[in-house]
């Protein structure tokens, strides 16, 4: 079994990189552990719920017990299916802050400023703006001819309008795209759904890659990156069955295995931390403690609300309901089946002098958890909402120098005080929102915190209890400079102190940005995979993104 370039990962990034080198005539070989991604329960928006919380389509990642929440462990799913985490996340689709990768490059992330991403998420995106179900819009800021459809949910339900209403009320702008030349305000919220059905990167770039002679997927679990010489020749995989073979790379190994099995796989064939490598009797081929260290996540908080009147999903909470639903989406791929149900959306900033947002917001029509559970009182509704930039660092480590073994995770969440001053900030800025008269109509009580809950001490408590994972991890194989002793690639992902060997997905995130990881992520595999080829660099370009004028003295 060999090819020109081995890819490990079907997800987001490396889905990209297969498209883009097959496409350039090259053999790609992907590799992936999970199975199908057909079925309901991942192509059908409404019911994103159940994959992530599923071990068939999940990895079933657990934390550490998290020393700075009580001793919590929070679920950290990463999808172990075609199409990897795309095929089991929220279709939310956000870029990012043009900040945010200015961030990157003045860190060591040379060529990754905004002016050098801008064109590839306009080169991978098919951007419908609000004709979501016709022919692309046009916008010099997005694309209108990639593979990746992106559109925008019709807002039928009327709190919807009233979540933007309100923000708009409470002083806040409103943007016509946050993924545009304003991120700052309220509006619309994107997805990766066309015509009713996921548009995960399976089906924007690995099926059309596989369509292709030179483009084989091999159902199989990486072990580890073989070498000779110093140079990446291939990948050790477990067949399905139990067969160990080697799946040869004539030209290089791209790891895309995500920020949690990318550094695993690292430290497994030798690369990381020397002392930790050798707890484990690995042998080691280059020590870089950045492997695995830099581990960043978003935390939200569900802020949930009673409604006055049953006009939220909870009217599909019961059985003959989601049957309703169900059939409608499997017959006209219509009906609240056909929707993620985040179809607005904000990004504010928590305090004057924060030059670009901080907090993000999903509106959601109904007060339910990411596991299905919806709440007692009934008809609800719930803003997710949570800082972007935490100062927290986690790590990724081995339990074990067993492949076998799923690696040892601690986020080390809310262990920066600057956490706990911005989630109070959250709380605080959302029951504004929720106070203004948009809402009258519709908002009875609140559920949680709960009116009660008011000192500092109190929204600390109810924090530490209750926050949870947007399941957004990133950073453990960030890139830098070669002669910066935490980066682990250079920023043309190539794995520093070895050859052969490069990193394409979340891992190489140097700082979290803005919002939901899913397009930059993708993004990441698209310019990598130029990079990878030799190709110079898509043109930069020269747009400049609306700031605030008054930012340093005004919140809004």
């Amino acid at each position: 079994m060999e090819a020109d370039f081995v890819i490990v990962g079907s997800g987001s990034g490396g889905s990209a990189v297969a498209w883009r080198l097959a496409e350039a005539g090259a053999q790609v070989l992907v590799l992936e552990a999970g199975g199908t991604d057909a079925g309901p329960f991942i192509q059908m928006p409404g019911a994103l719920s159940y994959p992530m919380n599923m071990r068939r389509y999940d990895w079933g990642f657990r934390t550490e017990p998290e020393p700075h929440l009580g001793g919590r462990v929070l679920a950290c799913p990463r999808g172990r299916v075609i199409g990897g985490s795309s095929s089991i996340n929220g279709m939310v689709y956000v870029r990012g802050h043009a900040r945010d990768f200015d961030h990157w490059a003045e860190h060591g992330a040379d060529g990754w400023g905004f002016a050098d991403v801008l064109p590839y998420f306009r080169r991978m995106e098919c951007w419908h703006g609000e004709a979501s179900g016709g022919a692309p819009a046009h916008s010099a800021w997005r694309g209108s001819d990639g593979p990746l459809h992106v559109t925008r949910g019709a807002r039928a339900n009327p709190l919807f309008r009233a979540f933007i209403e309100a923000g708009r009320q409470a002083g806040y702008p409103v943007t016509d795209d946050y993924n545009g030349a304003q991120q700052e305000g309220f509006g619309a919220m994107e997805a990766t759904i066309w015509r009713g059905r996921r548009w995960s990167a399976a089906q924007a770039y690995l099926r059309p890659a596989l369509r292709r002679a030179n483009c084989q997927l091999i159902r199989a679990e990486a072990r580890r990156v073989v070498f000779e010489d110093g140079r990446a020749v291939g990948v050790e995989i477990t067949r399905r069955g139990g067969a160990t073979e080697v799946a040869r790379a004539r030209r290089e190994v791209i790891l895309s295995a995500s920020s949690i099995n990318t550094p695993k796989l690292l430290m497994l064939s030798g690369i990381g931390p020397a002392a930790h490598l050798a707890e484990h009797g690995i042998t080691v081929r280059a020590d870089r403690p950045g492997v695995g260290a830099n581990l960043q996540d978003h935390l939200e908080l569900y802020l949930q609300y009673a409604a006055r009147q049953p006009i939220t999903l909870y009217k599909y909470w019961n059985l003959l309901g989601k049957a309703w639903v169900g059939a409608q989406w499997l017959l006209l791929r219509r009906g609240p089946g056909a929707s993620n149900q985040f179809e607005a959306a904000a990004f504010i900033r928590s305090r004057a002098g924060i030059d670009y947002p901080d907090i993000q917001y999903h509106f959601l029509p109904i007060a339910v958890r990411y596991d299905g559970a919806a709440v007692a009182e009934g008809h609800g509704f719930q803003t997710h909402v949570g800082p972007m930039r935490s100062k927290s660092r986690g790590t990724v480590r081995l339990a074990s120098a067993r492949p076998e073994d799923a690696p040892r995770l601690c986020f080390n969440y809310m262990s920066h005080r600057d956490d706990w001053a911005e989630f109070r900030a959250c709380i605080r800025l959302t029951r504004e929102i929720m106070a203004q008269p948009a809402f009258a109509p519709y908002l009875s009580h609140e559920i949680q915190p709960g009116a009660e809950v008011q000192d500092d001490g109190a929204l600390d408590d109810f924090i530490r209890e209750h926050v949870e994972s947007a399941y957004h991890p990133c950073g453990t194989a960030r890139m830098g400079r070669a002669d910066d002793p935490m980066a682990v690639v250079d920023p043309q992902g190539r794995v520093i102190g070895v050859e052969g060997l490069r990193v394409a997905d979340s891992s190489v995130f140097p700082r979290i940005t803005n919002g939901n990881l899913n397009a930059p992520s993708i993004m990441v595999g698209e310019k990598m995979a130029d990079h990878i080829l030799g190709r110079p660099p898509l043109p930069r370009a020269n747009l400049r993104p609306w700031v605030h004028p008054d930012w340093a003295h005004a919140q809004r």
